[in-house]
């Protein structure tokens, strides 16, 4: 999908996408990942970084991040690892000052209060002080990684609100997108007709709000 379509995604909430993924049948939820900040909303490209444990020699936890372009989202795999932290403010300034569209981790991060001061979207298990420098190190960058059990490739469309992160392939971005404005629009008709006294029955078999994520 190009780069000047990624924009339409920030007024579609992950809630809509994940009803169309559902039709489509598409996995693309990432349970247990959550905001650091209430309130910002996330659009962007996967950069995917995979982490390991140490070895005896050691390697390294963040140099990788000169090379993520602005509009994309560092996507980390560090398999759910809760012992140690792969995120701080260091990185999150440097994501911030240029333009990098936000992070989600499948594990933890810290330096919260720098982090909220610092105005940048974070997704992530948790929020732990413990480096992970001597821990974990990367071993590779822009490779498909896994995000809670979602499948993650470079170039894949993340969305991330206060309800959480879903990923949606590149190649069926335009379809997830058409499908996932057909269920707004039918949920804000719905909506429509409750403020104006209607029944719930009514107004959601109106719009088939009770298949309108079923697969076809």
């Amino acid at each position: 999908m190009a780069n000047n379509n990624i924009e339409r995604w920030r007024d579609m909430s992950t809630t809509n996408i994940s009803d169309a993924m559902d039709k489509l049948g598409i996995n693309g939820g990432c349970l247990g990942i959550t905001p650091i900040i209430q309130g910002l909303k996330m659009v962007g490209t996967a950069y995917t970084v995979h982490y390991i444990p140490c070895g005896q020699v050691k390697g390294t936890v963040g140099d990788y991040i000169d090379d993520v372009k602005p509009g994309e989202v560092i996507v980390i795999d560090d398999a759910g690892r809760d012992y140690c932290t792969v995120w701080g403010d260091i990185l999150t300034l440097y994501s911030k000052t240029n333009g990098i569209a936000g992070t989600v981790i499948d594990g933890v991060c810290r330096d919260i209060p720098n982090i909220r001061e610092i105005v940048y979207p974070v997704f992530s298990k948790g929020h732990y002080m413990v480096t992970g420098k001597d821990r974990v190190e990367v071993d590779a960058v822009q490779v498909p990684v896994s995000i809670s059990g979602v499948q993650v490739k470079p170039g894949d469309v993340l969305v991330g609100d206060d309800t959480g992160v879903v990923v949606i392939p590149q190649d069926r971005a335009d379809e997830v997108y058409e499908v996932a404005k057909e269920i707004g629009e039918a949920e804000d008709g719905i909506e429509k007709l409750v403020a104006e006294g209607h029944s719930i029955t009514e107004a959601r078999r109106k719009y088939g709000y009770h298949t309108l994520q079923r697969k076809e």
